[in-house]
């Protein structure tokens, strides 16, 4: 039995730190000035976040989520509505629910036409004319519905279960449940497009969760994580820098309940003496074919393409390392992020130039490399947009019809699930949560979202809070 494992035999991981604190800061330090340790294995330790047993038999994996920002209008990108566009100009029929801004105009119809592709014959909007060529993979759902018309809370909804902040992410609870694959890499990473969305960094939260599964933001370009290269002029200064932390930590450990705090702080040390070496690795795309890197856009004329290429390329490179759960956020256009309330035509067309051709690439790529079939990707904003005009030529917001979809990852693709009613205002065929969607996506990653719980102020919570039903209408 080698010493580790005899220790770990003798005494219990709370115990080990309580004995020996300093020994965990050591095998940090020394994988940050690369002493006594093999290359390839800066920490021989466990930390706790080794893959766990799934509840059953996992389709998925991993989960790419591609968020779209400010919620984009159903019935101008994969809900077609013909009687908008017969009715347009007129008067809205229906009985409106009160809306953000109150500035309720006549019915608009989209200016883009829609047109079916593929074998399954999904019909898409013009806006999208590189994923319309990957409808076959895709499970369109038109019945989504949100608690929230509001981006803050609406946000923290879609993100946490719950619209107040405070809550972990959907990112958080899979790394929980099921830990990450990946020695070297968090298990949680949110890439960083330029906007954060309302709400702020509270979206991707660990919440009450141990701070081990909060998301590591990662910007593309540059130095694409905050102070991961050494700023000290050499290993010794950083060691005696970190030599300081560690013997703060050790004091925190003589105080009643801090020990779990201080492990967390601990193991996301030994993290980022491991990830200053894997970063610069995940993020050198020199061994990318040109063939690819034109593929994703990289070479794009229109430069929030460009980012938002680099976005897809790294998280397929991520989930290729087993990072466990990848988000990407939306770039900087010329206007506003998917939330068109004026000016519709320019805005929507900007937000889909920046992310079509790079989520179709991606699509490809996965299923090309045979990642798609274990990797859950999901295309959704945090509710839709009105069939209405908001003044004169923009859509206010709408929680209570909208559309997402998911590839990939034990999902049957070219499927269209759910209808809204004629003008695309509310779901009326298929009425599918939030809660449906989360409980979904756990599903295909082996969790039961129902006994997937942390006990947390006197009760055991779940990302699905009480409710959630798995859209098996969905699943290959």
């Amino acid at each position: 039995m080698s010493g580790a494992r005899q220790l770990a035999h003798l005494f219990d991981r709370r115990e080990m730190l309580e004995k020996w604190a300093m020994g965990f800061g050591g095998l940090a330090l020394a994988a940050l000035t690369r002493q006594n340790a093999l290359p390839g294995r800066a920490c021989t330790l466990p930390i706790g976040d080794e893959p766990r047993v799934p509840h059953h038999r996992p389709r998925a994996r991993n989960v790419i989520f591609l968020y779209m920002d400010g919620g984009p209008s159903a019935v101008d990108t994969f809900d077609p509505k013909p009687r908008l566009s017969r009715d347009d100009g007129k008067p809205f029929p229906m009985k409106v629910e009160p809306t953000q801004f109150r500035d309720d105009g006549n019915i608009l119809g989209s200016p883009w036409r829609f047109a079916r592709h593929g074998q399954s014959g999904i019909e898409v909007s013009a806006l999208f004319p590189h994923l319309a060529t990957c409808v076959d993979e895709l499970a369109v759902i038109r019945s989504m519905v949100a608690e929230f018309s509001e981006h803050t809370n609406a946000n923290y909804f879609l993100h946490t279960g719950h619209g107040l902040q405070g809550r972990p992410s959907t990112g958080a609870w899979v790394v929980y449940g099921l830990g990450s694959p990946s020695r070297d890499l968090p298990g949680f990473v949110v890439l960083d497009g330029g906007l954060t969305p309302p709400g702020g960094l509270d979206n991707f939260s660990s919440g009450f969760l141990s701070a081990r599964y909060q998301a590591s933001i990662l910007k593309p370009g540059g130095e694409p994580i905050a102070n991961i290269a050494r700023r000290e002029p050499s290993a010794v200064m950083q060691q005696r820098k970190l030599s300081l932390i560690e013997t703060l930590d050790r004091q925190g450990l003589t105080h009643d309940g801090a020990a779990a705090q201080v492990e967390a702080a601990l193991a996301n040390y030994e993290l980022a003496a491991r990830m200053q070496l894997a970063v610069p690795e995940l993020v050198d795309l020199r061994g990318e074919s040109a063939t690819i890197r034109s593929l994703y856009g990289l070479d794009a004329e229109f430069p929030p393409t460009r980012t938002y290429a680099m976005q897809c390329l790294l998280a397929r490179r991520l989930v290729e390392r087993g990072v466990r759960f990848v988000e990407l956020t939306c770039p900087k256009v010329a206007g506003d992020r998917w939330d068109q309330h004026s000016d519709l035509k320019r805005g929507h067309e900007n937000n889909a130039r920046a992310v079509d051709q790079p989520i179709a690439a991606l699509l490809q790529d996965l299923k090309a490399r045979g990642l798609l079939d274990e990797t859950l990707v999901v295309w959704a904003g945090e509710f839709g947009r009105t069939p209405f005009a908001q003044g004169r030529n923009g859509r206010d917001h709408n929680p209570f019809g909208f559309t997402i979809w998911l590839a990939g990852g034990g999902v049957r693709g070219g499927t269209v699930y759910g209808a809204t009613d004629e003008y695309g205002y509310k779901a009326v065929e298929g009425r599918t949560t939030i809660h449906d969607l989360h409980a979904t996506m756990l599903h295909l990653l082996g969790l039961d979202h129902e006994r997937l719980t942390y006990r947390f102020s006197g009760r055991d919570i779940r990302l699905t809070d009480v409710a959630g039903e798995v859209i098996r209408a969905v699943l290959a």
